[in-house]
């Protein structure tokens, strides 16, 4: 049971575990609530019998145990839910990002940033409120219900059954609306996922839209954007609205269904007027949890669509392998490798090269021709298809990627850096680094150009990802991060060997070296010595 709930409400088994105590937690408090109906009852009775005198001390000591019983069981109410939920939401958002962290890049073709951003900050917040306001309400309304109800069956079955029929043809109309919700809720989600993408690519594309003067015509259908998200959102609470009312109106017909059925069977002397007193009182009472559970049932089954969102990521497979390296040096061999993406076209067809430690190897094509490709492959960002990739005689794809990338450095061509200062983007490359060795990555970057020049020199903070920079310096910090010791293979961008000093028509006067899709030849070896990037890597004391 704790692993359907797991996966009902995306949590951890102590969450799965503190949600349980939770429902349980909520019926015991509305068992505590009806204990003054009771009592109320023995008093009316009393009364009627003329003999309350005699029993003053046993009812003001029964609102006191009433009194702290409520009390406790709030308490415990209290720390069952909420505290147990907010503990859990936090655990969930780092379960997430863990997982995000492990899985493989072509997971990230499926879903934007915005996307994700929203499954671990919108989806998380939406769990947490379901979590903590409205499953236990109403999982702990149900068990609460069910109790009462076999109490007053066993009181009275006539009265008991028209005080609670209700309760199913209530339940049934909410029950019945889920798909409604489902596509209603859907539609909601892609308005605001549209949303959010446009806002984000509005923030991030904010320089070229201003450069073109297309903000004003972007902007106008980001408005039209906003507006669906508004519309849908109404159309969805409208929705939610005209059953949750319906059914709430239905649960209103107990108190007649009660008032008439005990009228009639005291007419005909089958209850006295003490018992009818007590099926109203117990059916008010009883209507209000009820009341509440109707809209936390609709909150439930909308919040299927957030745990699904969740739920594609926690159950995306991820990549596994042995975390022991035993490899013999750092020679990448592709043999026969063949790779699409998701859309399904072929990028590399029987590709064969030897990138050979000790030996600046280039790939060098037009734009799409497959060079950032091969690197992604040779990192283990994608898993190829067909063929085979080792590095050091290792398969790739057997090991761990964490334990992979140990042997890697990496400069991409869109470069990524921290809101800290330049040591400590740098430092990111190699944790343990002390100052001097990144100081000495930074020199042999060339990144004492600009970095002396700055109000704090190298402690200097950059802004996010480098805001305060430009891009070439931007692209200097990467590399320094990517310095590593001898025996790390490097791969490096064509950016960078750009910077390297290689020139366009340097690559035309290579271009039958090109790997790409168009003109790979099989068994074809790639290695080739470029005179000018290694004049300018060995400045760097690595291997690349």
């Amino acid at each position: 049971m704790i692993e359907k709930i797991q996966h009902a409400t995306a949590s951890s088994p102590e969450g799965a575990k503190g949600l349980v105590k939770g429902v349980l937690a909520c019926a015991f408090q509305n068992m505590a609530f009806m204990l003054p109906t009771g009592l109320l009852y023995l008093l009316v009775k009393d009364l009627l019998a003329g003999s309350t005198s005699e029993r003053s001390t046993f009812y003001l000591l029964g609102c006191v145990a009433c009194f702290a019983l409520i009390l406790l069981t709030t308490w415990f109410q209290y720390n069952g839910t909420y505290f147990t939920t907010y503990k859990e939401s936090g655990t969930r958002r780092l379960t997430l990002a863990e997982r995000l962290r492990k899985l493989p890049l072509s997971f990230f073709g499926k879903r934007d940033l915005a996307d994700l951003t929203s499954t671990i900050m919108a989806d998380c917040e939406v769990l947490e409120k379901d979590c903590s306001h409205f499953i236990p309400g109403l999982f702990g309304s149900l068990i609460s219900t069910v109790l009462i109800a076999l109490s007053l069956f066993a009181f009275e079955w006539r009265m008991a059954l028209a005080a609670l029929w209700v309760i199913p043809v209530s339940a049934a109309i909410v029950v019945g609306s889920y798909r409604v919700q489902d596509k209603v809720q859907a539609r909601t989600m892609a308005a605001k996922m549209a949303c959010a993408d446009g806002i984000q690519e509005y923030i991030e594309t904010l320089r070229d839209l201003k450069a073109s003067n297309a903000e004003q015509q972007y902007l106008s259908g980001l408005s039209g954007k906003i507006r669906a998200v508004e519309k849908q959102s109404i159309v969805a609470e409208l929705e939610t609205a005209l059953f949750v009312s319906s059914a709430g109106m239905v649960l209103k017909l107990g108190i007649a269904s009660v008032a008439l059925t005990g009228s009639v069977l005291l007419v005909q002397g089958s209850i006295d007027v003490l018992t009818l007193f007590l099926f109203l009182m117990a059916a008010s009472r009883m209507y209000d949890p009820m009341q509440g559970a109707l809209q936390n049932l609709a909150a439930v089954i909308a919040m299927r669509t957030n745990v699904g969102r969740m739920n594609e990521i926690l159950d995306a497979p991820l990549q596994t392998g042995s975390e022991q390296l035993t490899n013999q040096g750092c020679d990448i061999v592709f043999d026969h490798v063949g790779f699409a993406y998701d859309s399904g076209e072929a990028v590399l067809r029987d590709v064969s090269f030897t990138a050979k430690q000790g030996e600046v190897t280039a790939l060098v094509g037009p734009s799409g021709s497959g060079k950032t490709t091969v690197s992604r492959l040779a990192a283990r960002f994608w898993d190829y298809q067909k063929g085979s990739i080792t590095v050091g005689g290792m398969d790739v794809s057997r090991i761990d990627p964490e334990k992979l990338m140990s042997l890697y450095s990496i400069v991409f061509q869109d470069v990524t850096l921290f809101d800290n200062t330049i040591l400590e983007n740098i430092r990111l490359g190699r944790k343990g680094a002390t100052d001097e060795e990144v100081l000495a990555a930074a020199k042999l970057a060339n990144c004492e150009e600009f970095a002396e020049k700055l109000p704090d020199k190298w402690n200097t903070n950059i802004g996010e990802n480098g805001c305060a920079l430009s891009g070439g310096e931007r692209q200097r910090i990467s590399i320094a991060r990517a310095i590593r010791p001898r025996e790390r293979g490097k791969l490096w961008s064509e950016e960078f060997l750009k910077r390297c000093g290689i020139s366009k028509s340097y690559y035309d006067k290579h271009r039958s070296d090109v790997c790409n899709k168009g003109a790979t030849k099989e068994n074809q070896d790639f290695r080739k010595s470029i005179d000018k990037a290694v004049e300018n890597a060995r400045r760097l004391k690595g291997t690349p």
